[in-house]
């Protein structure tokens, strides 16, 4: 059973467990007080969208997803319909009514399809259900032949359903010839890669440093490596990652967030996964840093991996740091004292 607590600093474990999280009266100049972070909040593009189909009303998101086509937009693109499939599992009638207007619109089947995969990922037969939708799946790869989004679908698809690796590089070469350096591309890949050899963190490692050094500065995908030490980093299996290696993950992260303005939703996620890293190595100033740049913007990833409160952890995080509290002791290899601290997913790199 994975030790989910195992993310966090132990003075973040015992914060945990209290009633309320404790509260810094003042904090840090440059950070929100607790109760000005929002979590995963919506640009202000995805917002009104979000808004309309809370009021029933599709046409926003529809014109919002073909805008981003139009444009060639595709990691906006990608994060719209993520989120747009997630609220319409809690909130399904703007869709449905979306789907019955405009049933072969490529940007309602591509929230249909990445909706249907995520509902069979958390069924016990989701490798069955995974399989039963590959045609869907297939179908949003002719709505723009540029589009790497739906090719990201299918990478998933693929981990997911336990595809072969022959058939999964035939899908990762599809996917980079549309775009090369596409983040969330290169994110389904390392989990494929975390999924398949699980505890070769040392391939993962690989596999994200060339990426990174094959993308443009500015490109998410110099965040990579730093996504393949959370994994190591939480994860009690495979051979040792040299510290520098690990040192040298976070600094290229470090470098990519300060190309980005400080309290900007988009590099939100990076930023909050890069604290959360620099905290596990016993870099706390270098956290702290990454804490201010985020500003009022906390994302569930990668907090939820500790409780169902993401909020609540993200806010304990920062409080502990900012009291002082001792972060975990790292050793020359860079582990925490008594291993890789506990077992994590291995899909969750």
């Amino acid at each position: 059973m994975v030790d989910t607590m195992a993310l966090l600093p132990p003075f973040i474990r015992t914060a945990r467990m209290s009633k309320a999280p404790a509260r810094v009266p003042h904090l840090t100049p440059g950070l929100p007080a607790d109760d000005e972070v929002l979590l995963d909040a919506p640009d202000d593009h995805l917002g009104p969208a979000l808004v309309g189909a809370g009021r029933g009303e599709y046409t926003p998101a529809a014109a919002l997803l073909a805008r981003t086509r139009a444009r060639g937009e595709w990691e906006l693109r990608d994060r719209y319909v993520v989120r747009l499939a997630c609220f319409a599992q809690a909130r399904p009638e703007w869709f449905q009514e979306w789907r019955t207007a405009a049933p072969h619109d490529p940007d309602a089947l591509l929230v249909g399809a990445q909706l249907a995969v995520d509902r069979a990922w958390g069924s016990p037969a989701r490798e069955e259900l995974l399989r039963e939708l590959s045609p869907a799946i297939t179908a949003t790869a002719h709505g723009d032949h540029r589009d790497p989004v739906p090719w990201r679908l299918a990478l998933d698809h693929a981990r997911g359903s336990r595809a072969g690796h022959k058939y999964f590089g035939e899908l990762w070469e599809a996917a980079v010839r549309r775009a090369p350096h596409h983040y969330g591309c290169h994110v389904a890949a390392l989990r494929y890669l975390a999924a398949s050899w699980h505890g070769s963190h040392h391939a993962c490692f690989d596999f994200a440093d060339r990426a990174a050094q094959d993308a443009p500065e500015d490109s998410l995908v110099q965040a990579l490596p730093v996504r393949a030490a959370l994994g190591y980093l939480t994860d009690g299996c495979g051979p040792e990652v040299p510290r520098a290696r690990l040192d040298a993950a976070a600094d290229r992260a470090i470098a990519l967030s300060a190309r980005f303005p400080a309290a900007d939703p988009w590099p939100a996620q990076i930023r909050n996964l890069l604290a959360c890293v620099l905290l596990r190595l016993d870099r706390r100033a270098d956290a702290l840093d990454q804490f201010r740049l985020t500003g009022p913007y906390a994302t569930s990833f990668p907090w939820d991996r500790a409780g169902e409160d993401p909020l609540g952890v993200f806010l304990r995080v920062r409080a502990g740091l900012l009291a002082g509290a001792r972060a975990p002791e790292v050793d020359g290899r860079g582990h925490p004292h008594g291993g890789h601290a506990g077992r994590a997913r291995s899909a969750d790199h």
